[in-house]
């Protein structure tokens, strides 16, 4: 690691946590704007119903940004400490999809799952100490 490493670590975690949130949130976007797929399906079949999500540029978009959320959790697992990367990464992208759910996709985000992400960044907090 470098002469940093807790700048490098959480530097990794950001990586991650950035880059899940805005394939969930590009991912959700995408099947919303798609529609129910069971109609698809009833109307067109399986295939049509495979096109018309894989033929979404939001999708694939949304797949992008989760493998290369991927690919920087296997970068950071190869560089730091897997009982702080692992958890920090899961917990701290339940946070960011709280608010980009709220303010991207205009999501109902209510009082218990605010108080949740409040006790998952203390936990993050405990973990990092």
């Amino acid at each position: 690691m470098s002469q940093y490493p807790h700048l490098l670590q959480i530097s990794m975690i950001g990586c991650i946590v950035l880059w899940a949130t805005a394939g969930d949130v590009l991912i959700a976007s995408a099947m919303r704007k798609i529609g129910d797929l069971d109609r698809i399906r009833d109307a067109s079949g399986i295939p049509g119903a495979a096109t018309a999500v894989l033929s979404s540029p939001r999708f694939g978009l949304g797949v992008l940004c989760m493998a290369l959320s991927f690919f920087s959790m296997l970068f950071a697992l190869s560089h730091g400490d897997l009982t702080l990367i692992g958890p920090a990464a899961a917990s701290l992208t339940f946070v960011t999809n709280a608010v980009a759910a709220k303010f991207f996709l205009g999501e109902a985000v209510d009082r218990r799952r605010w108080l949740a992400a409040v006790f998952v960044c203390i936990g993050v907090a405990l973990l990092a100490h």
